[in-house]
């Protein structure tokens, strides 16, 4: 960029920092307003490729695994629940059948 261009003013920038890669994007105007200019800098931390064996070392099967039994899981649990027999009530206890105190004295 040269010292007497004034991009500064029509300038945006957004920037993202994910495990291993960094991620710039500057938005701006050319001096002269007829044109635009959009720079995305990517930046792997330690490297690219180092970055690449990460994602490699990465089992997408597992991951696929994992996600779907997240996903199904509360479907599962409430067709188990369906399934069990229905509660019955807890049965009352009788009058006659709780001894009194004045039976005893008989």
């Amino acid at each position: 960029m040269s010292p007497d261009s004034n991009r500064d003013i029509d300038t945006t920038r957004a920037s993202a920092q994910l495990p291993g890669l960094n991620i710039d994007i500057v938005h701006s105007q050319s001096p002269s307003g007829e044109s635009e200019h959009i720079t995305i800098t990517l930046q792997a931390v330690p490297s690219f490729e180092a970055f690449g064996r990460a994602l490699e070392a990465a089992n997408p099967f597992a991951f696929w695994t994992q996600a779907m039994r997240l996903a199904w899981l509360p479907w599962l649990e409430a067709a188990r629940i369906a399934m069990l027999p229905p509660s019955l009530p807890a049965p009352k206890a009788s009058a006659k059948a709780v001894p009194s105190a004045s039976d005893d004295r008989d």
